[in-house]
């Protein structure tokens, strides 16, 4: 699928820079940096969706104490 990204200058520059130096294309390094990088972007933005979630009473939650019971592991 192709996809354009706008970059800042900057990055784009040392995109540039890194690709020359090690014969890449950027495109390789840019697959580089989605493929290694979605599961942290992942784990962040749909961990701060849920903590919303719970802060406005939306999500339901449960105390250690209430697992511990539930699962028979309760002193």
């Amino acid at each position: 699928m192709a996809t354009s990204v706008r970059l800042d200058p900057a990055i784009e520059e040392r995109l540039k820079h890194l690709a020359a130096l090690t014969g890449r294309t950027k495109a390789f390094y840019l697959r580089e940096l989605v493929e290694r990088g979605i599961d942290d972007l992942e784990d962040y933005y749909l961990a701060d969706a849920i903590m919303e979630r719970v802060r406005k009473g939306e999500e339901l939650t449960y105390s250690l104490e209430d697992v511990e019971r539930e699962l028979g592991l309760a002193d």
